[in-house]
């Protein structure tokens, strides 16, 4: 029995990624626990440690691990704002449509930081989130991400309106995103193009159901049937 337990426990831990969903659970009771942060625009911090399995062959972070940590910072994030709640009360999800990370600084063994979450702006369809490591030893910020996160089934100024009973103005693009936001359609256009596609608005009906379809392939089934 104990060996038939152990082997079950190797298959599971060889074929998931356990680790990711139990800290997916820490995540959620400890925000459940916090109060409320009533300002949806107001920046949330998280703190962090690098711990031994976060290390790659030069002894710092994983750059892998950065991205992880801001996944469990946002949904720490969305949890204490409401937004996570509301997505449910609209049935809508959201899916990460683009990210970009910039390294400044490693994080070496042990080092403690703080994960800054904050929205920044938004638009019909997307919630544009900045995260910055912050390191706790001098505040040096060791990295900064911009996300893009996709609202399926609803939109971003609906899902504010029914959170907060108001109008929320969106706030000024910075200069930074709005470079970063030109880079997003320039790579649109040049992968279409790549692609063969013409239509325009077969990759913004994908961006905006976060499907992954071969749009080239259906089309030739199409014209296939015909």
């Amino acid at each position: 029995m104990l060996l038939c337990s152990l082997g079950a426990l190797l298959l599971l831990f060889s074929s998931v990624d356990v680790w990711y969903f139990l800290r997916g659970v820490v995540v959620a009771v400890q925000a459940w626990f916090l109060p409320p942060v009533w300002d949806v625009l107001a920046e949330q911090s998280v703190p962090g440690r690098v711990l031994p399995h976060d290390l790659d062959y030069m002894g710092h972070m994983n750059n892998a691990r950065y991205l992880r940590e801001c996944d469990f910072a946002r949904f720490h994030y969305y949890m204490r704002n409401g937004i996570f709640r509301t997505l449910h009360s609209l049935r809508a999800t959201m899916v990460v449509g683009a990210s970009t990370i910039r390294y400044r600084r490693s994080l070496a063994f042990w080092e403690a930081f703080d994960l800054r979450t904050r929205i920044v702006a938004w638009d019909d369809k997307s919630f544009f989130v900045e995260q910055q490591f912050v390191s706790q030893r001098d505040g040096f910020i060791s990295a900064v991400m911009l996300c893009r996160q996709n609202v399926l089934r609803s939109n971003p100024e609906s899902i504010l309106q029914l959170l907060c009973k108001r109008k929320v103005e969106c706030p000024d693009y910075p200069e930074e995103l709005q470079h970063w936001i030109s880079f997003i359609s320039a790579s649109s256009q040049a992968l279409r193009a790549q692609s063969g596609l013409k239509d325009t608005t077969a990759e913004s009906s994908q961006e905006n159901t976060g499907e992954q379809e071969n749009v080239g392939e259906q089309e030739h089934l199409e014209d296939k049937d015909k």
